[in-house]
C-alpha cells in the first residue's frame, strides 16, 4: 500500500524537531547480518516485493552466492498479470489494488525467475523513481473490461503486455552477468536457492495452532497458507533465525502512532491516547502495553492491525533497560530517516505482525517438529 506518501509529510515535519533533542533510547546491538542497500518503493504499493527481494538478497549472502541487486519490477510485473487473471477468474471478486504479501513474490521468484537490476529497472516513463499511480489505473480499467466482457482474449493478454511494455520496459530474454549470458530462469538457477524452503509463519486463534492456515487478508489474494503459531513462539522463531544468521521478512500493520520513523522508532505505549507527535518529543522512555495472545487477536479482530506494509527485519537489539527491539529495514529510501532503518520493539512486533517469512531451517527444531517441517 501506499502508507509512504501518506506519511512522509507528517513524518518530515517530525525530523526537525528529532534533530533538536537528543534520543533517550540507547540501543545495544545484539546481532545484525547482512542486508544490502536501502531502495525506494517510491509512490508504489510494492513495499511486499522490495522487502521481500531484500529478504532473498540477504538469503543470496548468507549462503555465500555475493551481494547482488535484483530487480524488483521483473517480479512485480508478473505478479500484475496474475491478479489480472485472478480477478477476471473471480468474476471481478480478485483484489486487482498492488498489495501482495511476501509469499506472492517467492512464488513468482520461483516460476520466472529472477534478473538483476541493470537488466530491468522497471521504469520507462518520464520520472527518476518509481511511480505506478497512472500504471495501476490501467490495470484497474483493463481487469474491468475483461470481467464485464467475460471473456479473456488473446487481444486483451496482448493488450496487457503492451501497457507493462510501455511502463515498465520489455522483458529481458537475456543478459550478461560477469561476462556470462543468463535468461531469467537459468539465472534463479545460478543462485542456488530453493523456493520451496520459505515458509509463512502467523499467530491467531480463530484458526488451529501447528497447522497450516489460510488468513483472511486483503492481500493475501491467492489465498496463500501459512503455519499457526502461538505468539511466543512467533517470537522465538524471529529470535532464532536472527542469532544463527538468518533474517526475517516482516508483514503488519504500521498505522499506529507509535511507529515513528523520524525517531527510527516503533513501539505501543501503555498511554493509546499519545500522538505521533508526543512520541516523537518525548524525552523520556514511553511504557508499553503489555502485548497477549488475546490482545493480538483483538487487534486483528478490531481491524486495529491490517496488512499495510512488508519490512525486512535484520537485527536484535537491546535498550538500557534490556527491552528487545528488532531492526527493520524499510523500503522508502532516505527520504524519512537517515538510516532507512527503524526498531519496533518486541511488543510491536507481538502486537502489529501479521506474518512473517523465514527460511524453513531458521526455526528451532522443536518448533518445526510440531509443523512437520
Amino acid at each position: 500500500m501506499k502508507i509512504k506518501s501518506i506519511l512522509a509529510g507528517t513524518l518530515l515535519a517530525f525530523s526537525c524537531t528529532l534533530m533538536a533533542q537528543e534520543n533517550v533510547y540507547i540501543f545495544t546491538k545484539v546481532v545484525e547480518n547482512p542486508a544490502t542497500p536501502i531502495k525506494d518503493q517510491a509512490e508504489t504499493g510494492t513495499c511486499w516485493c522490495f522487502g521481500t527481494t531484500s529478504f532473498i538478497e540477504s538469503e543470496l549472502i548468507r549462503t555465500g552466492k555475493g551481494e547482488f541487486d535484483l530487480s524488483e519490477m521483473f517480479t512485480v510485473r508478473h505478479n500484475y498479470r496474475h491478479r489480472i487473471f485472478d480477478n477476471y477468474i473471480r468474476e471481478g471478486q480478485g483484489s486487482i489494488v498492488e498489495g501482495s504479501l511476501g509469499h506472492m513474490a517467492i512464488n513468482m521468484m520461483d516460476k520466472y525467475g529472477l534478473v538483476p537490476q541493470y537488466a530491468y529497472d522497471g521504469i520507462n516513463y518520464d520520472s527518476p523513481k518509481h511511480d505506478h499511480s497512472e500504471l495501476s489505473a490501467y490495470v484497474e480499467a483493463l481487469a474491468s473490461v475483461t470481467t464485464e466482457r467475460g471473456v479473456l482474449t488473446p487481444e486483451s493478454i496482448e493488450l496487457q503486455e503492451a501497457l507493462f511494455d510501455i511502463y515498465l520496459g520489455k522483458l529481458p530474454e537475456t543478459f550478461e552477468n560477469n561476462g556470462k549470458e543468463y535468461t531469467p530462469i537459468s539465472f534463479k538457477a545460478y543462485l542456488g536457492l530453493d523456493f520451496s524452503d520459505y515458509v509463512d509463519i502467523t499467530s491467531f486463534t480463530h484458526l488451529p495452532f501447528y497447522e497450516k492456515v489460510l488468513l483472511e487478508l486483503p492481500d493475501n489474494w491467492d489465498f496463500g497458507t501459512m503455519y499457526n503459531v502461538p505468539v511466543e513462539e512467533m517470537i522465538e522463531i524471529i529470535d532464532h533465525a536472527l542469532l544463527n544468521g538468518y533474517t526475517v521478512a516482516w508483514s503488519g500493520d504500521i498505522s499506529e502512532p507509535g511507529y515513528v520513523l523520524a525517531r527510527d522508532l516503533s513501539i505501543l505505549p501503555q498511554d493509546t491516547g499519545l500522538t505521533r507527535q508526543q512520541i516523537l518529543e518525548s524525552t523520556e522512555i514511553i511504557p508499553e502495553m503489555e502485548v497477549t495472545q488475546e490482545l493480538r487477536q483483538m487487534f486483528y479482530e478490531t481491524f486495529q492491525s491490517v496488512d499495510d506494509h512488508l519490512e525486512h527485519i535484520t537485527g536484535l537489539y537491546k535498550d538500557q533497560n534490556g527491552v528487545k527491539y528488532y531492526n527493520t529495514k524499510n523500503s522508502w529510501g532516505h527520504e524519512l530517516t537517515n538510516t532507512g532503518y527503524h526498531k519496533m520493539s518486541e511488543n510491536y512486533v507481538k502486537g502489529k505482525t501479521m506474518c512473517i517469512l523465514v527460511h524453513k531451517n531458521s526455526i528451532p527444531e522443536n518448533i518445526r517438529k510440531k509443523l512437520g517441517l
